[in-house]
């Protein structure tokens, strides 16, 4: 009884989180923002998923769980760098927004050793 309430809490918070990231995604202005918004909550959303399914399962059936969650966790991040970095380069980018533009920097500072 308790492992079900905690398994339909958790598959609901992801659910959510999911449904709040989709909506991020669809309304943000930019595309930083919008990052934000594709990575965090479906990552957290996708990992309470796969909690409140794997505590339903035997251990050897929720072991490929803790592999996709795994995996979700370190393309994530790898992901979003990357296209962030891409739409720095291609100036999709509201520089004006930036606080600080380290990418900026360094980018000059390339130029300037190459040229």
């Amino acid at each position: 009884m308790v492992l079900d309430v905690f398994s339909a809490i958790c598959l609901i918070g992801g659910a959510l989180s999911c449904l709040f990231g989709a909506i991020g995604l669809l309304t943000f202005p930019d595309v930083t923002a919008r990052l934000q918004a594709a990575t965090k909550p479906q990552t957290l959303g996708l990992l309470l998923i796969l909690v409140g399914t794997a505590v339903q399962l035997n251990f050897s059936l929720a072991t490929g769980l803790i592999l996709v969650g795994l995996f979700q966790m370190l393309t994530a991040p790898v992901l979003a760098q990357l296209i962030g970095r891409a739409a720095y380069r291609t100036d999709s980018i509201k520089r004006d927004t930036l606080i600080i533009d380290e990418l900026g920097e360094r980018i000059e500072a390339e130029r300037h050793r190459s040229g």
